[in-house]
């Protein structure tokens, strides 16, 4: 029995150092092989991988005029294994930098939920930002910091104080950024607004890396095999904007005291010649190490400077939309250029009214969009959403309404290739018989048809429907990228996008906003050497009514197409118009006449009060 027990305890201690051993022999392939981690730490004994950052692309106006370029500033990273006693004291008199800040960073530095590629091996980010003559200093103190380095960076510099809101800025990426893309390492930066945003891969670059070799004490002795595995940093590629940098800071110059918005596009190819969002900051305010400090005080300004109203306000657009309504009545046969339509200060059906102001009664399309009629295009909505022989039902008649809408831009983002895109509100037939429990008809929605009630549309797709009208019935969709360094445009910025209506239908929306300029509501955009067409907007708002203006110039082979926003401005012949006139002279002619120029004056010097504190 003794022997017996003996045998089975001698298969059971040597299955124990078989099992231990085998254990063994996985944990140093998992060490070894299987896991980067050993090799990574061993690497990082010998070697020092010494990141080399390229050169961020410029950008350029449409005239080649330098708008952002680089300029020199370091980093202070440390490698925390290398540290072998540090002075804090010293470090923060010599960088000039608060021993909290110092301290903070340290332990932001090992937290990796803030820092998820951090290793003690590794080169970490203490400070950046550094001005080169505080960079001097902390560098002829080095000796006394072993494992600190000084890596040399490139921050942006611009050349105007225009356009914030189309460059945008750039800042250190956060863990987010890093999580979506490994390229990213703490302390690097990334583009956060405007074309630095969305044009971020092109502008980057590649990194490069220089390989050193180290010694048993971590001294450096030299390229690794001569540099051989060595890689050069790729520079970012240049940005050509179609923007026009002085017509941008003439917008500006219109909208100072003011909340609106400007939009000038060049109808034969989509491209964006300004966009102004108003209030605006300078775009210096963005740079260097009080970005931080100055970002929260714009977050914090209740005229909220930071939001791009261009693209993501959502308005009324008021009587501008007009023409979108005269389309679709003439494809749909609804009316002709000769249908004659009654106003009697405005729209009456039963207890129903809609006001409109004193002209000639009855009048056809032309005149009726001339003088901007509610009568003509109230009527024409109830003719169509009560065409049940046409359509059977109210429902179908509006969904062929919408459908309309949307095809011409309207409802959704047109795809300018800048972040946030708002795609402003056309309502559908669900949306109704939700709203009225399914009772309702075309004098229900009656407001609509001048461009009130449930539709808005962003001051972007106002400029877009000029633009397709001065096309008479395509537009390319709206970028404000006219070329990129050794690349071509994304095809959404080259192709056409046709409208459903016939170009001869166009053609009398065209000729309705001539006579708005020549005798009409637009007299004030008048040039007499340029033939304009206008629409004006006077939308309606809780408060005083918004101003706003859309035409385009010349009125045949059409150069530019605009459209204004003026927030509580009154009537669009107020701001409007003028404003709208004041770009399209300049683009056109190169410089304002000295009479312009005297209405630009005024227009500047012209605040409107919106209970806001003064700027």
């Amino acid at each position: 029995m003794k022997e017996y027990d003996l045998e089975r305890r001698k298969y059971v201690i040597g299955g124990a150092v078989v099992f231990i051993v085998m254990l063994f022999i996985v944990r140093l392939f998992t060490l070894q092989i299987a896991s980067e981690d050993y090799k990574r730490n061993a690497d990082s004994n010998a070697f020092l991988r010494k990141l080399q950052y390229p050169s961020r692309g410029n950008i350029y106006d449409r005239e080649g005029r330098l708008l952002v370029y680089n300029q020199p500033s370091f980093d202070i990273t440390v490698i925390l294994k290398e540290i072998e006693h540090l002075d804090t004291l010293e470090l923060s008199r010599t960088l000039n930098v608060p021993m909290e800040t110092i301290r903070k960073r340290f332990k932001d530095m090992k937290d990796r939920r803030l820092n998820p590629g951090y290793s003690p091996y590794t080169h970490q980010v203490l400070l950046t930002q550094i001005p080169p003559e505080e960079c001097g200093v902390f560098r002829e103190k080095l000796f006394r910091f072993p494992g600190f380095y000084i890596q040399q960076r490139a921050t942006r510099q611009y050349t105007y104080h225009a356009g914030a809101h189309i460059l945008g800025d750039i800042a250190e990426v956060s863990k987010k950024d890093m999580e979506a893309d490994p390229y990213y390492i703490a302390g690097d930066y990334i583009g956060k607004l405007g074309v630095e945003r969305s044009y971020e891969k092109q502008l980057r670059g590649e990194k490069g890396v220089e390989i050193l070799l180290r010694d048993a004490r971590g001294r450096i002795q030299g390229k690794y095999m001569n540099g051989q595995f060595d890689k050069n940093a790729v520079p970012g590629k240049s940005l050509t904007l179609s923007l026009d940098i002085e017509l941008q800071a003439l917008g500006e110059r219109l909208l100072e005291g003011k909340i609106g918005s400007i939009v000038a596009i060049e109808p034969s190819t989509g491209e964006v010649l300004c966009l102004v969002s108003s209030p605006t900051y300078d775009p210096h305010l963005l740079v260097g190490r009080n970005r931080g400090k100055n970002h929260h005080a714009l977050q914090q300004d209740p005229w909220k400077p930071l939001l791009n109203r261009a693209i993501m306000g959502t308005y009324p657009p008021g009587s501008t939309f007009k023409t979108s309504q005269a389309l679709t009545f003439l494809q749909e046969g609804i009316i002709t250029p000769s249908t004659m339509y009654g106003c009697a200060g405005g729209f009456r059906y039963k207890n129903l009214r809609v006001g409109c102001h004193a002209h000639a009664s009855p009048l056809a399309l032309v005149p009726a969009i001339a003088t901007s009629c509610n009568a003509y295009f109230c009527w024409g909505l109830v003719h169509m959403i009560g065409a049940k022989a046409k359509y059977g039902t109210v429902q179908k008649a509006m969904d062929t309404w919408r459908d309309y809408m949307v095809n011409m831009g309207f409802g959704y983002p047109l795809g300018i290739d800048l972040p946030g895109e708002k795609r402003g509100m056309i309502p559908n037939a669900s949306y109704y018989d939700k709203r009225y429990k399914g009772s309702w008809n075309g004098l229900t929605v009656i407001s609509i048809s001048i461009g009130q009630g449930e539709v808005t549309l962003t001051p972007l797709q106002i400029a877009n429907l000029g633009a397709t009208i001065a096309n008479r019935g395509y537009f390319i969709t709206p970028h404000v990228v006219k070329e990129v360094e050794n690349d071509t445009l994304d095809s959404t910025y080259t192709n056409k996008r046709y409208v459903n209506i016939e170009r001869r239908h166009y053609e009398e929306v065209v000729k309705g906003m001539r006579a708005a300029v020549t005798g009409g509501t637009c007299r004030a955009a008048n040039m007499p050497d340029i033939a304009v067409c206008g629409k004006t907007g006077t939308a309606q708002n809780r408060g005083k009514d918004h101003s706003a203006f859309m035409g385009f110039a010349p009125m045949e082979n059409p150069k530019i197409a605009v459209a204004v926003y003026v927030e509580n401005g009154g009537f669009g012949a107020v701001y409007g118009v003028p404003i709208g006139r004041l770009i399209m002279e300049k683009y056109l002619k190169g410089k304002l006449s000295d009479e312009a120029e005297a209405l630009a004056t005024n227009i500047q010097n012209r605040k409107i009060s919106y209970g806001l504190q003064e700027r």
